[in-house]
């Protein structure tokens, strides 16, 4: 049944972006999963860099930038989590250290929020 089951579906939260951030407006595109959970959402971002980087520096930057000038708005978390997990979070958006992914100047992180949260 459809209750049970993985759902691809169009989202307009990569368009959006560009409302928010000029700089990006065209520049992404993406996809949503609906799947059989109340709440939480998990962004799949995956980037081409001008330079080749690691997971390490990538992460670095994600932390600086958590506890500086994103505090309260970013969140970062070492510990593995799962959807359940953010239920509840006032973050927008809570980067999973454990979900990046470094090949040269590609890379791919994941980042969860409450998809609920506020309402």
């Amino acid at each position: 049944t459809a209750a049970m089951s993985m759902i691809p579906t169009t989202t307009g939260a990569a368009k959006a972006i560009g409302l928010v951030i000029p700089e990006l407006k065209g520049k992404l595109d993406g996809l949503a999963v609906r799947v059989p959970t109340p709440d939480g959402s998990l962004v799949d971002l995956c980037v081409n860099l001008a330079r080749n980087t690691s997971k390490e520096e990538v992460n670095q930057a994600m932390k600086e930038a958590a506890d500086g000038y994103l505090k309260g708005f970013l969140m970062y978390a070492d510990d593995p989590i799962v959807s359940i997990d953010i239920v509840g979070n006032r973050h927008s958006s809570i980067f999973d250290a454990g979900g990046t992914y470094v090949k040269d100047n590609m890379v791919k992180i994941l980042s969860w929020y409450d998809n609920e949260w506020g309402y």
